[in-house]
């Protein structure tokens, strides 16, 4: 049944300029896209950010161009273990590219930062340069097969902090101030938390396959107490530093959700493709919400 449901996604098959938009755009992951923009915004509040071009050109990059980065030499490293992913090959949780696509990819993600550096250079200056480093390190340590974070415990979930660059990029190029060093922990351990969650949805194609993560290793109900705990931290943070009851509120639903998971509902079951897509949805409509709370109160913008 696996065999005949994955294989025709990895066959060879005739490229067309359709089908290369629709793998790239499975490559950016779309249905992060909502996580993604809610860093690139959390910076700006609610400043009337809309009207100004340079970021609707950020917003853009952050979501397409940088999504390729992201993803993009993830999904060529892992090509192998992703034909025993069922959700791959859809927008929602990324590509399952034939190797012909796959092979191209290398080229077409430099392709499409080559522009972007350019005219970040012009628009933010020779600063931007250390960014691009820093993000070339953590894809490099992530992905690398000889460093491979991804398949070393906690490493792979403490290199999810690399997301805080969407942070400090939105802030040059928006020309705001950069964010508390709260709200930088605040978001580093949001973006591990998440990882978590996604690597809980992973365990059985990612033990069948042999890889090694923070949730095959310690088994899905201690990888959902665990998210639960790092939220946790991050009501402490929010209440503490930022007193805003609303946000606390919503992160403190999150943590009684993954604790009845633990231990009353799914347990260490896995989630069914149906059940995963749901779970995206309500994420993404979280993410969603999130945008709009940012921009009408700026909640995480200022220590109060």
């Amino acid at each position: 049944m696996e065999t005949a449901t994955i294989q025709p996604s990895v066959a060879v098959s005739r490229r067309t300029l359709w089908s290369e938009l629709v793998f790239l755009t499975q490559v950016s992951r779309p249905g992060l896209w909502t996580t993604t923009a809610l860093f690139y915004l959390m910076p700006l509040g609610h400043s009337a950010f809309v009207r100004t071009w340079k970021f609707w050109v950020g917003l853009f990059f952050i979501l397409i161009p940088l999504g390729l980065v992201l993803y993009g030499v993830n999904d060529i490293v892992d090509a192998e273990a992703d034909v025993y992913n069922p959700r791959k090959g859809t927008f929602l949780f990324g590509s399952l590219g034939a190797k012909e696509q796959l092979a191209a990819l290398r080229s077409e993600i430099a392709v499409s930062q080559l522009p972007f550096l350019a005219l970040f250079l012009f628009l933010i200056g020779p600063k931007v340069l250390p960014w691009y480093a820093a993000l070339a390190l953590a894809v490099t340590l992530y992905n690398s097969p000889r460093v491979g974070w991804k398949g070393r415990p906690p490493f792979d979930v403490l290199i999810q902090a690399s997301y805080l660059l969407v942070f400090v990029l939105s802030s040059w190029l928006n020309h705001v101030p950069q964010l508390p060093w709260q709200t930088f922990v605040f978001g580093a351990l949001f973006a591990m938390h998440s990882h978590v969650f996604g690597e809980v949805m992973d365990i059985a194609p990612d033990r069948r396959s042999g890889r090694h993560t923070t949730a095959t290793q310690i088994g899905a109900v201690r990888a959902k107490l665990l998210i639960a705990a790092f939220l946790c931290v991050e009501v402490v943070i929010v209440y503490r530093f930022f007193h805003s009851l609303a946000i606390a509120g919503f992160l403190g639903a999150g943590i009684l959700w993954f604790v009845l998971d633990a231990t009353v509902l799914w347990k260490a079951r896995s989630y069914t493709p149906t059940q995963m897509r749901a779970f995206m949805w309500a994420w993404n409509g979280a993410a969603l919400l999130g945008m709009y709370w940012n921009w009408s109160t700026a909640s995480l913008t200022n220590i109060h």
